[in-house]
């Protein structure tokens, strides 16, 4: 088995093409929305006597499929446009603003009228520094089956924005089956696309149904890929356990598969396999939205002419940045690439 690297001067190269790049991410728009919370104002309600928390400060910001354009707006990416559906709601307002400030095109995200927008709410107590200072988080989602009109008219954008982008990420982040934005036509919408249109990166990320994809780049973590749903913290995947996994869903999908590791790094085969180590790291990390970051920066190199081990490379790095980030979803810059990157290269023994 080959093990990836990649050289300074050809991460150089790949990021100077960045700006050049067009990618559409479809999928599942949520708005993260933190609350800050300032417990030394804590009042209590006369109707109840339950405390009431007061909030000094509100950041909203881009998440699920907005994770990964947020990434992509950071790490330079010319032209991004975003394909979903939101609620006719305030938080569409806030997500589209977010959208917006990024560079992102929202032309084709519907608002859809009895939809939620999708919203992580996240209290945190200001004062207190990273993940300690967490409040539990308040979650909206659609819980019914999405409309077949707003899935036609979902396939019609995917038909036409694909058309104009070097790649097109989906993100299916609605666990609920049939209530997001990918459902089963959307899929089926998607690989006709990627079979139409070869010379476009097609890039498929799902929370819970990435075996249901087929013919397009796929995304599964070491868990996913050997069937283990909600492992806890501590769980391990044995090497040949997951190599075993991972070629039979290379198999089934017939395209190229890149398997993250976590800390380890990822597993990508296109159709030969190559280990990609992870950057190693110390102190408090923070992995919300890690596999988004590595999904950002793994198709921006694609886009940007890199092979799939050296774009994985990429990805590794862009993740390492961005779980450093504490309480927030983190984003990574170009000019942060080659420093971690003569890191990665150190820790690996050797550099370019």
């Amino acid at each position: 088995m080959n093990t990836g690297w990649l050289e300074s001067d050809r991460l150089a190269a790949l990021i100077d093409r960045f700006a050049s790049c067009r990618i559409a991410v479809c999928g599942d728009y949520f708005l993260d929305k933190y609350l800050e919370v300032d417990p030394e104002l804590q009042e209590s309600s006369l109707e109840t006597g339950k405390p009431a928390h007061q909030i000094v400060g509100i950041r909203c910001s881009p998440g699920a499929a907005g994770t990964v354009v947020s990434n992509l707006a950071s790490l330079g990416t010319g032209h991004l446009h975003a394909i979903g559906v939101v609620g006719d709601d305030g938080e569409a307002y806030d997500l589209r603003q977010a959208l917006r400030r990024l560079g992102c095109s929202d032309e084709h995200l519907f608002t859809a009228n009895g939809r939620f927008t999708p919203t992580y709410l996240k209290p945190r107590d200001r004062n207190i520094r990273g993940l300690a200072g967490e409040h539990s988080r308040y979650d909206t989602k659609n819980r019914r089956p999405t409309p077949e009109a707003i899935q036609r008219r979902l396939i019609a954008s995917l038909e036409a924005v694909s058309q104009t982008v070097d790649a097109l990420v989906v993100m299916d982040q609605v666990e609920e089956a049939e209530c997001g934005v990918v459902t089963r036509a959307v899929r089926e919408g998607l690989t006709r696309q990627a079979r139409a249109m070869p010379e476009v990166i097609f890039w498929a990320d799902s929370r819970r149904r990435i075996r249901n994809f087929r013919g397009v780049v796929i995304k599964p973590n070491q868990f996913e890929a050997v069937g283990m749903v909600d492992p806890p913290p501590d769980a391990e995947v044995a090497f040949a356990t997951l190599c075993d996994a991972a070629q039979q869903m290379r198999h089934d999908n017939d395209a190229p598969i890149v398997v993250t590791r976590g800390a380890k790094g990822m597993l990508v085969s296109d159709p030969d396999w190559t280990i990609v180590p992870g950057v190693s790291l110390g102190g408090e990390v923070d992995t919300t939205g890690a596999g988004d970051s590595a999904t950002a920066g793994t198709v921006l190199a694609l886009a940007a002419g890199a092979t799939l081990p050296e774009a994985a490379v990429v990805g590794n790095l862009v993740a390492s940045i961005t779980v450093q980030q504490l309480a927030t979803t983190g984003v990574a810059r170009p000019d942060q690439l080659p420093e971690r990157l003569a890191q990665w290269q150190q820790q690996a023994g050797r550099a370019s």
